[in-house]
């Protein structure tokens, strides 16, 4: 049977073609709805643009009719603006104050109420990327959900980028023979992906093991392009370091990923490694790294001085690693170590947005920060012999409307796993010390 589904502002705010996600289904947007978008309009964020997009979609859904009477959807659903239904009422009985979210909340109810007076009603639904708007929703009895149509696997089931396979011994001793092992030869029933790391065990349980990476192809599985030697006096202290390095220092894999927990080496390894391509091997003109800004307290336009001094407490994380890569000794040797150098940009991302950017090697920290779109956007300005690193940790997100699972860093992994261009590893063992594991681990 057919729903009704009214949406929240915070929706079309994160995608403005949110209205298409919904099938043969109702769409209701209240009118309250669209004097919030009206007041974001303006906006140099990425807010604004949504906002804009909205408007210029329903501007163009007007040329099928008045949308306070409904127009038909693509997929066979309606979408309408209600005028009708804002009587306050019935959510004055809870919540008195008539903010914006209880009137949206008040056309969700008033929907419900006519439609239990039907013979055949229809389910109304809420949909909502605030928390608290689908808590005071259970407290009216009406369902709410939150938006999952741009949501990839569940953090648990996101892909790793690596797995582990027990064989038979004299596999592995074909691996060691012919430095390479068709897939086929595995009998899996399941397909692995390009770029995607395994370890073989011996299924006797002996101690015979190998460590081997998928073509670009996908048809067969090859010994490591790389030694386990230092990079920029950095080892891998694990295996799953070692496959990130792998990834990092692989000219032929142009977007890399990595995800883990504070504390496993994302930022160091990615930094030592492209210190090595841009100053040891000239693979790269430059190095780029970029953060983005997501504040957790005062914007930075609160900050005093010029644009350097407001972004210094923002990037500090990468000057951090910086510091130690380089091995300094006083506060402020790393300033004149990367002005002399000339060929390390620290920058926060929200000055990559309209470059082009070839020949550099491309660090994006804090990923899991991004939008769908604005990932998008960061992809697209790598020009022609740029490498992208994406890394960031999905479970620590300070963006309002982000999550585990809809946010840019998670949608790129889930996106580009079976792409011969692409490589990813998830980092779950922290080295940074035995507390920082622990409190990744528990807090």
């Amino acid at each position: 049977m057919k729903k009704i589904f009214v949406l929240d502002t915070n929706v079309l705010l994160h995608d403005p073609k949110a209205i298409f996600a919904f099938e043969e289904h109702e769409v209701i947007i209240p009118a309250v709805v669209l004097e919030e978008i009206d007041s974001k309009k303006r906006n140099a964020d990425e807010l604004g643009r949504n906002a804009r997009s909205v408007s210029r979609l329903l501007d163009s859904l007007r040329q099928q009719g008045q949308l306070h009477d409904g127009v038909p959807l693509q997929h066979g659903g309606s979408l309408k603006v209600e005028l009708n239904h804002r009587s306050f009422v019935k959510v004055q009985e809870m919540f008195s104050e008539a903010t914006n979210d209880n009137r949206i909340l008040a056309v969700a109810l008033n929907y419900k109420l006519e439609e239990d007076e039907k013979a055949a009603p229809r389910s109304v639904v809420l949909v909502s990327k605030d928390v608290l708007v689908r808590i005071k929703a259970d407290v009216l009895g009406l369902t709410a959900e939150d938006y999952l149509s741009d949501r990839t696997a569940d953090p648990s089931e996101l892909y790793g980028g690596h797995c582990t396979l027990k064989v038979h011994p004299s596999v592995i001793d074909e691996f060691y023979s012919y430095r390479y092992l068709p897939i086929s030869q595995l009998g899996l029933s399941y397909s692995l992906n390009p770029h995607e790391f395994v370890i073989l065990k011996d299924e006797m349980g002996s101690g015979k093991s190998a460590l081997l990476k998928v073509d670009a192809e996908a048809a067969r599985l090859e010994p490591l392009y790389l030694s386990n030697d230092p990079v920029w006096g950095i080892s891998a202290r694990n295996v799953q370091q070692r496959m990130a390095l792998e990834l990092l220092l692989h000219d032929d894999i142009p977007l890399v990923t990595i995800t883990g927990k504070a504390g496993t080496g994302k930022t160091l390894l990615a930094l030592a490694a492209g210190l090595c391509k841009v100053e040891d091997d000239h693979k790269y003109k430059k190095l780029l790294i970029a953060r983005p800004v997501v504040p957790m307290g005062k914007d930075i336009g609160y900050l005093p001085g010029e644009k350097d001094e407001k972004l210094r407490p923002w990037m500090q994380p990468i000057y951090d690693n910086l510091e130690f890569l380089f091995d300094t000794k006083k506060s402020g040797d790393i300033d004149k170590i990367l002005m002399g150098l000339g060929s390390i940009q620290v920058e926060a991302l929200t000055y990559i947005r309209g470059r082009s950017i070839p020949s550099q090697f491309i660090i994006i920290d804090e990923a899991q920060n991004l939008t769908r779109h604005e990932v998008k956007t960061i992809i697209s300005r790598a020009g022609e012999g740029s490498k992208v690193i994406l890394m960031g940790d999905p479970e620590q997100i300070d963006h309002p409307y982000l999550d585990a699972v809809s946010n840019g860093l998670s949608y790129v992994v889930d996106t580009f796993k079976k792409e011969g261009l692409s490589g990813h590893i998830t980092l779950t063992k922290g080295e940074r010390s035995k507390l920082a594991q622990l409190a990744a681990d528990l807090l």
